[in-house]
């Protein structure tokens, strides 16, 4: 399959235009705001310019640099605006003041450390840094076809080649990214030493033994160097009392399970946490740090279309069937555990533990887009809306400008959005994918066109001759999905439809006549039963084979009742328990709506749970109301939505 770009698509209307609005005029801003309130942009500053000041945040802090500006370059390509392409070019001629002559970026050393390098590639992030540093520059290229980003981006990557092509399985990197990073730099150059590297350090990935003494090894210099830092800060600040470091608001603390630090460490000293515990052709099952997993998978799955591999293709689909059938939460979101902020156990999927970070769901639907195009099948593509309507669309508050970082689905109190955070991954990864959005909508190939995602859109495919398309999608709310082809002449191709795994009832109209479709099972044979509930396996495309002339017309129509999902009865935490959701979303019952009712202990009748429209209610919103077997009026929300009004109790479980 063939991919368009996102600026090809041009979305417009529906659920999506007004929130890649928002994204661009409100959470862009909010986030550049937020780098130069908390010292990531100064940093620069102190290594190009000479700034007073002290360095702040993290080791990898520059990582949040560089992905605000790979957001804010996907931005520009939908929306140029004077303002956003000054702001990146100063920040583009800074990051160029201050690189290596030999394109080393990187400022925790380069300040603190400038003889040191690479020295603990599993803990210090050199190389997750440079892979955004790598992404942003391809992301800028094509946005506006300028070099400057590039540039220094292929300086970087020239360095790294040359640094490592070659070496060893104990030089690949503890975070996963620029794997990611090189691939898409090979796609926008065409060199080969890009994909070389990116290839050897996922196949060298879990071959360096023995991993316990090198990761110990290194976390023991990690802590050596961190005092060594703190201790040249202490020194600074009595110099400089009129220093005021930029101050964080507490972060939402998960609350953790007994005996998790001692697991942390034996996942960490397995190679487990890191997925260095075992090749990636035998990585069937996802253990240790999310966003690491996901981003590994997605970078295998990246390798295997770029090289024609498949025979890296069984372990992904191995990996990602034992992921969404015992280690996924009904919201799509994955990492049960905090402090590995990652996988547990087998149908250990406690809501209220559950850690469900926003980039571990962001880098899944990187990895379910690689699969929809490597695979043709829908339950990938079925997946990635799921995620995206639920795991990943909580993380960002309705304005813009107040972010979620882990997501449980339960909460007594205590978890509130936040404008910033100590460790800020997610706010521009959520912006850069949403300003993507487009590209996951269609895939093409000869005579072929999917649809996977209905999004109220249009483009323009070649499939023997150009075909221009405009969707009308009423999604996520209702239903109803038009689309209008408008070639120039008639053209045969076949029209692949995602018939989503959420719907049992489809009604599908060409050019007014009704096209009779077969029913569907209700699971795939031989499928197991899900830990969550949610089945995307169900998912399928269905092919619409004809000449397609101007003005030809599909209509289609998803019923959208209201379904009661029930998690496998080895997901201990829920017994008892029913999730409600509609079409892709997913609901939840937030004790702001529901002031009378106990959210732990009262029991809904489900088959009560009704939708209707509330115009007053966060903007306009589908809401789910019923009855609780005690008489109450219960009202459920989208899981999305929830902690946009303060601090509040909220069960995405209900006891039925």
């Amino acid at each position: 399959m063939k991919e368009l770009d996102a600026a090809q698509v041009l979305i417009r209307e529906g659920f999506w235009q007004p929130r890649l609005e928002m994204n661009a005029r409100q959470a862009i801003p909010h986030q550049w705001a937020q780098l130069e309130a908390s010292g990531s942009i100064d940093n620069f500053r102190i290594l190009a310019e000479g700034k007073p000041g002290f360095r702040e945040g993290w080791f990898f802090a520059d990582s949040d640099a560089y992905k605000w500006l790979d957001a804010a370059a996907r931005v520009y390509a939908l929306d140029p605006s004077e303002e956003l392409a000054r702001l990146m070019d100063a920040f583009i001629d800074l990051l160029g003041a201050a690189q290596a002559e030999d394109g080393y970026l990187y400022t925790y050393n380069q300040i603190h450390f400038p003889d040191v390098r690479w020295t603990n590639l599993q803990i210090e992030h050199e190389l997750y840094c440079h892979g955004h540093l790598i992404e942003a520059g391809a992301s800028h290229f094509r946005a506006t076809g300028q070099r400057s980003l590039l540039a220094i981006a292929e300086k970087a990557a020239d360095l790294l080649v040359r640094e490592f092509l070659g070496s060893g399985p104990e030089r690949t990197p503890g975070h996963q990214e620029v794997e990611i990073a090189l691939i898409h730099l090979y796609r926008a150059t065409g060199r080969e030493g890009y994909l070389s590297l990116a290839g050897q350090f996922i196949e060298q990935r879990g071959r360096a033994r023995p991993f316990a003494p090198l990761i110990f090894r290194q976390n023991q210099d990690v802590g050596r160097r961190g005092e060594l830092v703190n201790a040249k800060r202490a020194r600074y600040l009595a110099e400089h009392p009129e220093h005021e470091a930029f101050q964080l608001p507490d972060g939402n603390e998960a609350r953790k399970p007994p005996g998790i630090q001692l697991r942390y460490f034996l996942s960490a000293l397995a190679g487990k946490y890191f997925q260095q515990h075992r090749p990636v052709r035998e990585q069937t099952v996802p253990v240790g740090h999310a966003v690491r997993f996901a981003y590994l998978e997605a970078a295998v799955a990246m390798l295997c279309r770029e090289r024609e591999d498949h025979t890296l293709l069984p372990a992904l689909e191995q990996a990602w069937e034992r992921m969404v059938n015992r280690r996924m939460y009904v919201t799509g979101g994955i990492g049960s555990l905090p402090m590995i902020e990652g996988f547990g156990r087998d149908y250990e999927l406690d809501p209220e533990i559950a850690y469900a970070e926003t980039c571990a769901a962001l880098g899944c639907m990187f990895w379910n887009w690689e699969m929809t195009l490597l695979t043709d099948q829908a339950k990938y593509a079925d997946l990635f809306e799921w995620q995206l309507y639920n795991a990943s669309l909580v993380g960002m508050g309705l304005q813009g400008r107040s972010y979620l970082y882990n997501n449980p689905l339960s909460c007594r109190g205590g978890i509130t959005r936040r404008s910033w955070y100590q460790v800020p991954c997610c706010p521009s990864n959520l912006s850069r994918t949403w300003a993507d959005l487009g590209k996951y909508l269609y895939s093409y190939e000869d005579h072929d066109l999917w649809v996977h995602q209905y999004v109220s859109s249009q483009a323009q495919v070649d499939l023997g001759a150009p075909v221009e398309f405009h969707v009308e999608s009423e999604l996520p709310w209702s239903g109803g999905v038009t689309i209008r082809f408008s070639p120039q002449a008639p053209v045969p191709f076949t029209l692949h439809l995602r018939i989503p795994s959420w719907t049992d009832r489809v009604r599908l109209q060409v050019n007014g006549q009704v096209v009779e479709m077969a029913s569907r099972l209700q699971a795939p044979s031989g499928s197991e039963q899900p830990a969550s509930g949610y089945v995307p396996q169900r998912a399928y495309y269905l092919p619409l084979s004809r000449t397609w002339s101007p003005g030809d017309t599909v209509e289609v129509e998803f019923e959208m009742p209201v379904t009661v999902r029930k998690a496998h009865p080895k997901v201990k935490s829920v017994r008892g328990r029913v999730a409600l959701t509609r079409g892709p979303l997913v609901y939840c019952l937030e004790s702001i709506d529901n002031p009378e009712i106990d959210l732990f202990q009262a029991r809904i009748d489900p088959s009560s749970a009704r939708a209707e429209f509330d115009p007053d209610l966060l903007g306009g919103v589908w809401v789910l109301r019923g009855e609780t077997v005690q008489g109450w009026t219960f009202t459920a929300i989208p899981y999305a939505y929830w902690a946009n009004r303060g601090e509040s109790q909220m069960v995405v479980w209900v006891n039925a």
